[in-house]
């Protein structure tokens, strides 16, 4: 899905304030997510291409945003409770969120980390497990003939193994609701406060997947050792304490280095990456820098 379509769907919808053309758009990956006046519209892949999943996805993401609603956590709220279909397309439409006052912290996560790790189960519908590993074969066929096949399969063996380890593990933390991709990207600092945003890796699993992420992004991406200890002392626990850890972060390490190889037939930088985040793991450094593309 390119720009140009996802507009001429969201023209179909009928739902942003104003004409389409007009409409900011804020990025485009798995969703084409526009801003426009007070809304904000997502636009889903075609799930003739993609899987009528991808329907019941957008179902479940307005479900989570009204089971945060309900229970105060800060969330983006829905503009309307259901998807709309259109020409084949999930679309959903949320109320947009007032401009950053700054930038989020790793802290700032910490303390909605902890309102959702508070949370019971949900009534109504059921969330699903993180299927962390789930993409792996997906992002590898896409990568095709990019990629050496020898990596395509150490990345497989990896990761049938860590698939096979996790499910043994004993948690530190009672299993239950998840974000699921714990980031700060995926908080907005309103003039309110901290606001989650991206609602659609909400699980219910372990909640050391939550806190996992942040140790790799230190050992991993550059994040200061210093907003690292910011974020353990507004959560309370440091994962790296836990006898799991290397297990969920090997698992998040496979399924990046997988990530990263889908873009590589089209992106010569994602091949370099990729070439460079399967080398650090076959040796065995687990220090190694990655870097986005």
């Amino acid at each position: 899905m390119d720009e140009a379509r996802a507009r001429d769907v969201l023209a179909q919808a009928g739902v942003a304030e104003g004409p389409a053309a007009a409409a900011e758009l804020i990025a485009l990956g798995e969703n084409a997510v526009f801003a426009a006046g007070d809304l904000v519209v997502k636009v889903g892949r075609s799930i003739e291409q993609a899987g009528p999943e991808l329907l019941d996805r957008a179902r479940r993401e307005l479900a989570i945003a009204a089971y945060l609603a309900d229970h105060d956590v800060p969330a983006v709220r829905a503009a309307k409770a259901e998807p709309l279909l259109v020409d084949g397309h999930p679309v959903t439409v949320w109320h947009r969120i007032p401009a950053a006052v700054r930038p989020a912290e790793p802290r700032d996560l910490a303390e909605l980390l902890k309102r959702v790790h508070a949370l019971p189960e949900p009534t109504g519908f059921t969330l699903p497990r993180r299927e962390l590993l789930g993409g792996v074969e997906r992002w590898l066929r896409l990568a095709g003939d990019a990629i050496d096949p020898a990596d395509a399969d150490y990345l497989r063996e990896r990761r049938d193994g860590f698939a096979a380890a996790a499910a043994a593990l004993t948690p530190h933390l009672p299993a239950g609701p998840i974000h699921g991709d714990a980031l700060p990207r995926n908080v907005h600092i309103g003039p309110d406060g901290p606001v989650l945003v991206d609602l659609e890796t909400f699980s219910a699993d372990l909640r050391e997947h939550d806190l996992v992420v942040m140790a790799l992004s230190r050992d991993r991406y550059g994040l200061p050792a210093a907003a690292y200890d910011g974020f353990v002392a507004a959560y309370g626990w440091d994962v790296r304490e836990w006898d799991g850890c290397a297990v969920l972060r090997g698992a998040r390490e496979t399924a990046s280095c997988a990530w990263v190889a889908q873009h590589a037939p089209s992106n010569p930088k994602a091949l370099v990456e990729f070439r460079r985040r399967v080398a650090s793991l076959r040796d065995g450094d687990a220090e190694v820098r990655w870097y986005p593309f």
